[in-house]
C-alpha cells in the first residue's frame, strides 16, 4: 500500500482531513447513503468487538446482565420527562407511516432507552425484592446529527447503555460511581488511553439526570472527547413514569434510578490518540492482529522462505497469538511493510533467508519503529512480553502527552492564548454560573469537560468572583 500511505495527509497538517482519510483507507468504516450514517467494516468491527467483550465481562462480573429492548419508543413516552424530551426532541428520528397507513402516534427511533425501559420497569418492580435491577443491552441508536464524521459523531451508532434501579439514593450514586471506574479501566487496560473522570457542569449534564459523571480523553490534536458517561437519574424517571414499590415496612415508595453508556465513538479516539502520519497505531489487546509475518524472499529461495512463514504462522496460531502471514506475491515486502503499518498491527515479523540460517526472526514494533532479532527457539515468549511492553508503552506516551498539554492558567488573557494556540485541557477555577460558562464558550469555543472529584478553590478568572477548579478543552 505504498502508494496509499503517500497519499495519507499528515496528522500534523491537517487532522481532521488525515482522520477521515484513515478511517477509509484502513478499513475501518465506510459511508452509508443516509447521511450520517456508516458501515463499520470487518476490521473495525473486530476493534469493537474485543472492546465489547472486554466490558461485557466486567459488566457480567458486577452482576449486571444483558437484556433487549424495543428500537421504537411512542412519543408520549418521550413526553413524560420534560427535562428529557426537551434535551434529545431536535436529535430525534421519526416514524410516521407503518406501511401505508399513517400512525396515530409518531414513533421515535430511539436516541436513548430511559422512557422505553421505565415503562416495563414500572410493571416489572413490585417489592423491595425486586431490587436492585441491573440490566444492559448492547444497541444502537439513532440521533439526528447536524454534523457528523465516523465514529465520532454520527446519525446512528452501536453502544452499551446500563439502566438500573435501587432501593435508596446511596446505592444508585454508588453504582453511577462503579460504572464509571468499570469504563475508567477499559481505556487504561484495553485503549491504552489514560481519561480524567469526573462530575459534569449542570448545563452539560444528560437530559434528566440529577448528576452526570463522564470519562475525557484528550485527543492527539489538543481537543478533548467525551468517551462515555454514568448518570444518577435520582428519582425524575420513577415519577414520571410511576415506578414505585413496597419497602419492607410496606410503604410504597419511589426507586432511584441509573443509566450509563459507552459507544463505538471510542474507535474515533483510539484513531486520534494513537495514531501517525504513517497510519493507526492500535493497542495489542483490542488489535484484530497483533502480529503480521512478512516472509522477505528473492527469486528461488522462496519456497523454502514460504514454507518457513507457513510454520511459524502454525506454530504463533498454536500458542495462541491473533496472527496474519503475508503470502502475497504480486507486491514487495516494503509495500507490506506499509500496509501493515496503515492498519496498526502492533508488531510485524520478518523472516528471510539469513534468519532461516541463524535460526530467528526480527521482531519491528509498530508504535516506535525499534527492530531485534530473536532465536525462533524464544519467539513466543518473546512476543508475548513485547506485546504487553508496548501496551503499557502506549498508555504510558499518551499520559505523557496529557500531562504537557495541561495547562494551569491564572488570567483569562492566558487561558484565551492557550484555547487558541495550544488547545489541551485547561485547569482554572470557575463560579459555578452559567453566565460566565456561557461567555467562556462564546469568547474561546471552549466547554468545561468536567468538574475535578477534588477541587480546589481560586478567583474566577472571567467574574472575579470565588470559584472552584474546572477542566475546560475545545471538544469534538
Amino acid at each position: 500500500m505504498t502508494e496509499a500511505v503517500e497519499k495519507l495527509t499528515k496528522k500534523s497538517d491537517d487532522p481532521s482531513r488525515w482522520y477521515v482519510q484513515l478511517v477509509r483507507m484502513a478499513k475501518l468504516a465506510d459511508y452509508g447513503p443516509v447521511r450520517g450514517t456508516f458501515a463499520i467494516r470487518p476490521y473495525g468491527y473486530e476493534v469493537w468487538e474485543r472492546i465489547q467483550r472486554d466490558l461485557d465481562d466486567r459488566f457480567k462480573a458486577t452482576g449486571h446482565k444483558n437484556a433487549a429492548f424495543p428500537l421504537l419508543i411512542p412519543e408520549s413516552f418521550l413526553m413524560k420527562e420534560a427535562d428529557h424530551v426537551e434535551g434529545f426532541a431536535p436529535e430525534c428520528a421519526w416514524v410516521t407511516m407503518g406501511g401505508d397507513d399513517e400512525l396515530e402516534e409518531r414513533l421515535a427511533i430511539r436516541p436513548t432507552s430511559e422512557s422505553i425501559i421505565c415503562d416495563f420497569y414500572r410493571d416489572w418492580i413490585h417489592s423491595y425484592r425486586d431490587l436492585p435491577v441491573l440490566i444492559n443491552q448492547w444497541c444502537n441508536v439513532m440521533r439526528w446529527e447536524k454534523v457528523t464524521r465516523p465514529f465520532l459523531r454520527s446519525s446512528e451508532f452501536l453502544w452499551q447503555e446500563g439502566h438500573t434501579v435501587h432501593a435508596t439514593a446511596e446505592e444508585a450514586r454508588e453504582e453511577t460511581l462503579r460504572m464509571l471506574g468499570v469504563y475508567q479501566d477499559t481505556f487504561h487496560e484495553m485503549l491504552a488511553i489514560p481519561v480524567l473522570t469526573g462530575r459534569k457542569s449542570p448545563s452539560e449534564r444528560f437530559s434528566g439526570a440529577v448528576e452526570t459523571f463522564t470519562c475525557e480523553a484528550l485527543m492527539g490534536d489538543g481537543r478533548a472527547l467525551q468517551a462515555a458517561t454514568s448518570h444518577d437519574l435520582g428519582q425524575n424517571f420513577a415519577e414520571a413514569f410511576d415506578i414505585s414499590f413496597l419497602d419492607e415496612n410496606q410503604n410504597r415508595v419511589r426507586p432511584y434510578q441509573t443509566s450509563w453508556g459507552f459507544s463505538t465513538r471510542v474507535i474515533g479516539a483510539m484513531i486520534l490518540v494513537h495514531g501517525d502520519d504513517r497510519g493507526l497505531k492500535i493497542p495489542p489487546r483490542i488489535a484484530p492482529t497483533e502480529a503480521v509475518i512478512v516472509p522477505i524472499w528473492r527469486g528461488k529461495n522462496k519456497p523454502e522462505v514460504r514454507r518457513e512463514a507457513e510454520t511459524l504462522f502454525s506454530e504463533l496460531k498454536a500458542a495462541n497469538f491473533r496472527m496474519e502471514v503475508d503470502l502475497d506475491e504480486e507486491h514487495s515486502p516494503g509495500w507490506k511493510f506499509n500496509e501493515h503499518e496503515l492498519r496498526g498491527v502492533p508488531v510485524r515479523v520478518e523472516i528471510g533467508p539469513k534468519d532461516i540460517e541463524k535460526g530467528q526472526v526480527v521482531l519491528v514494533r509498530r508504535d516506535t519503529g525499534e527492530k531485534e532479532s530473536v532465536p525462533r527457539s524464544g519467539l513466543a515468549e518473546r512476543l508475548r512480553d513485547l506485546l504487553q511492553t508496548i501496551q503499557e508503552d502506549m498508555l504510558r506516551a499518551a499520559a505523557a502527552f496529557r500531562h504537557e498539554n495541561t495547562h494551569n492558567v491564572e488570567t483569562y488573557e492566558e487561558f484565551r492564548e492557550v484555547i487558541a494556540e495550544r488547545r489541551g485541557f485547561v485547569v482554572a477555577p470557575w463560579d459555578g454560573t452559567e453566565e460566565t460558562e456561557a461567555k467562556i464558550k462564546e469568547e474561546t469555543k471552549a466547554t468545561i469537560r468536567l468538574l475535578p472529584f477534588e477541587r480546589q478553590e481560586g478567583k474566577d478568572l472571567v467574574s472575579g468572583k470565588p470559584g472552584e477548579t474546572a477542566v475546560f478543552a475545545r471538544a469534538y
